[in-house]
Order: structure tokens, then C-alpha cells, then sequence
């Protein structure tokens, strides 16, 4: 018994094997793309989560950042 693995010419169904070995493969690859999409939305409903469970004032302070804001400077004479 030979091992024909050339899916392109391996016999009278040829054209069924190979869509057949294409759908398992596009399968394959919309589930990896499923589960990459779910761990994306499960980490922002985390992010969402531990943010619901910090005190009220830290979500009304002020950014602790000093470039978060436009900058406005009043004396512009540099002479």
C-alpha cells in the first residue's frame, strides 16, 4: 500500500478531497480568529470589571498625567 499525499491528483474524488481538506482548513483558521476576538473581549470586560470595583473618588480625580491636557502659557516674551 502506497502513501499518496498529493491531494491533487490522488484518484477519482480528488475534487471533493480537496475542498473537503480546503473547508477544514478555513474551519480552522475562523476558530483561531474566534478565539483571538473572545480573549480581546474578555480582557476589556476585565479591564471594565476592575475598574467598576474602584472607589468612587478615584474615577473623579484628576489625571495624574501632567501632558493630558493642553498647556497654556500666558507670558510668551522670552527676551
Amino acid at each position: 500500500m502506497t502513501d499518496n499525499n498529493d491531494y491533487l491528483h490522488s484518484g477519482d474524488d480528488r475534487n471533493l478531497r480537496l475542498s473537503g481538506e480546503v473547508l477544514i482548513l478555513m474551519l480552522k483558521g475562523a476558530g483561531y480568529a474566534a478565539v483571538a476576538c473572545l480573549v480581546v473581549v474578555i480582557g476589556i470586560w476585565a479591564m471594565y470589571g476592575i475598574g467598576l470595583l474602584l472607589p468612587e473618588e478615584s474615577r473623579n480625580t484628576e489625571d495624574p498625567t501632567p501632558f493630558s491636557y493642553n498647556l497654556v502659557i500666558d507670558d510668551t516674551d522670552y527676551t
